[in-house]
């Protein structure tokens, strides 16, 4: 795994460097501390990203912007001293799967951290209380969580599953469906990555798109559900 922590405190960056060094051994962490040096260490293949706003070279959130027109499949999460509803509503507007104040204990920050990588997003909990629920779900959905199965089942009708299965094709990239079809043959990551000649990270970053897509949470409940809208679409 491969992690990118861009913050101008030093010693913000050790502490969440020690703590993510839970999520699994071995992670490579690519530090910056200025707008410049996140530009030039941010590749494609980062697993995750967290940035802080208020760094040397930052012009509001601009950087986090580039960020996203750059790397759009890098999950992207903002770590801030800000706790303003506004401000948070702004990041998760942009694209970006989380917002963890600074304030926030390191447990939580790690727990944040564990549901972007499983493709969810982390709305901290003050936004919720501040913000009325529809615009909360209003930008998780910009943010890439709309859940298919809400859009399509409102009506709870037969021919839902085909309008799902036409939603599924048009927020899924090509790549992303040759991940699904390989995943419906049981092929593990490692073995998707190589048959597409992509990096196993890569891979992961394409399972929590289609993860959220098919508002699923893990490979078995993928490979199900997609059985399901086929088999929907050719009844």
């Amino acid at each position: 795994m491969k992690i990118l922590i861009a913050d101008d405190h030093r010693l913000v960056i050790e502490a969440v460097k020690a703590k993510l060094s839970e999520l699994e051994p071995g992670i490579e962490f690519v530090l910056a501390m200025s707008v410049d040096e996140l530009l030039a260490g941010a590749t494609d293949d980062l697993d995750l990203a967290l940035i802080d706003l208020n760094m040397p070279g930052a012009d509001g959130q601009a950087h986090i912007d580039q960020i996203r027109q750059r790397h759009p499949a890098v999950p992207v999460i903002v770590l801030s001293g800000y706790e303003d509803p506004a401000i948070m509503r702004s990041a998760l507007e942009r694209g970006v799967l989380g917002f963890i104040p600074k304030a926030y204990s390191p447990d939580v920050m790690l727990s944040a951290v564990r549901l972007v990588l499983a493709g969810g997003v982390y709305v901290p909990p003050m936004m919720l209380t501040a913000v009325p629920p529809g615009i909360v779900a209003g930008m998780a959905q910009q943010a890439g969580t709309e859940a298919l199965a809400r859009g399509a089942g409102g009506g709870g009708n037969g021919g839902s599953g085909t309008q799902t299965l036409e939603h599924l094709r048009n927020v899924l990239t090509e790549r992303q469906v040759e991940v699904l079809q390989l995943l419906s043959q049981g092929k593990p990551n490692k073995l998707i990555g190589r048959s597409l000649g992509i990096s196993e990270g890569t891979v992961k970053i394409h399972l929590a798109a289609i993860f959220r897509a098919l508002n699923v949470r893990n490979r078995t409940e993928a490979v199900v559900a997609a059985q399901a809208l086929t088999e929907a679409q050719q009844a």
